[in-house]
C-alpha cells in the first residue's frame, strides 16, 4: 500500500456511491466501477475502504467416506490445509476484503470470524455468490457484507483457497489490491487507485451541488436541516 492510504480514505469518507458514479463519470469511466446491481448489502450501511482481495475456487473432491467421528476430524485437516485464511493475517485497519468465491453457494464468512476481521480494522466485505451465512447474527453484530446471496453451507467438500493479494472479477469489475471500495444502499463501486484523486474531485462537486439545492428544499418545506444537507 502506498503512503497516500489515510490521505484516500479521508477524500471518500463522506462520498456516497452515486457520487463516486458521478466522478466516475466526469473522468470517462462512465462504463466501469458499478458492480453489478445483484449485489446487496445484508442491511443498510455505508462503507469505504481499500481493497484488500482473496480467490477460493471450487473444492474438486471427491469427498471421501467416513464416519460422523471421522468427518469431525476430517473438518480439522480442511479447515488447516484445504480452505485456509491466510489473507486474514494481512487485514489492517481501512481495508475492504473483496473475495471471489468463484459463484459458490458457501459461507465462506460468517458471525464468528468476521469479528476477527472486524477487529483488526477491516471495514467491509464484498463476496461474489453466496459466501455469507449466520446473517441474523453478523447483521446484530453490524458486520458490513455486500454479496448476491445468502448461504447455509460450511466450506467442507464446497470451496479450496486459491491465492490472495490478486487481481478478482466482481460483479463484470476487476478490482485489485489497493483499490478504492465504495458502498451502500446503491450498491458498491470500486476506483481505480491511479484515478482515486481524480474521481474525488468532481464526486465532491456534485455531492455539494447536491446539498445546496436539496437545503434549499428542505427551508421551503419548512423541514429542519440534517447532516446530508449542512
Amino acid at each position: 500500500m502506498t503512503d497516500d492510504r489515510q490521505e484516500i480514505l479521508e477524500l471518500y469518507k463522506d462520498l456516497r456511491v452515486c457520487d463516486v458514479r458521478d466522478g466516475m463519470d466526469w473522468v470517462g469511466m462512465h462504463g466501469y466501477g458499478t458492480v453489478h446491481h445483484s449485489f446487496r448489502p445484508l442491511f443498510r450501511t455505508k462503507v469505504v475502504g481499500i481493497a484488500r482481495t482473496a480467490r477460493y475456487l471450487p473444492f474438486e473432491g471427491p469427498v471421501p467416506k467416513m464416519t460422523p467421528e471421522e468427518y469431525t476430524e476430517w473438518v480439522g485437516y480442511y479447515y488447516n490445509n484445504i480452505c485456509i485464511y491466510p489473507w486474514g493475517d494481512d487485514i489492517v485497519d481501512g481495508d475492504f476484503m473483496v473475495i471471489d468465491v468463484s459463484g459458490v453457494d458457501v459461507g465462506l464468512l460468517g458471525s464468528d470470524n468476521t469479528l476477527s476481521y472486524l477487529a483488526k480494522g477491516n471495514r467491509g466485505f464484498l463476496l461474489n455468490g453466496g459466501g455469507i451465512r449466520d446473517t441474523d447474527e453478523v447483521i446484530m453484530q453490524g458486520i458490513p457484507v455486500w454479496s448476491q446471496f445468502v448461504s447455509q453451507g460450511m466450506d467442507q467438500a464446497r470451496l479450496r483457497y486459491d491465492a490472495k493479494d490478486v487481481p478478482v472479477a466482481i460483479g463484470g469489475v476487476a478490482i485489485y489490491p489497493g483499490d478504492v471500495i465504495v458502498a451502500d444502499g446503491d450498491g458498491v463501486i470500486v476506483v481505480p487507485r491511479k484515478l482515486a484523486r481524480d474521481v474525488a474531485k468532481y464526486a465532491h462537486q456534485e455531492l455539494g451541488n447536491d446539498k445546496v439545492s436539496r437545503k434549499e428544499k428542505y427551508e421551503a418545506l419548512g423541514w429542519e436541516l440534517d447532516e446530508t444537507v449542512k
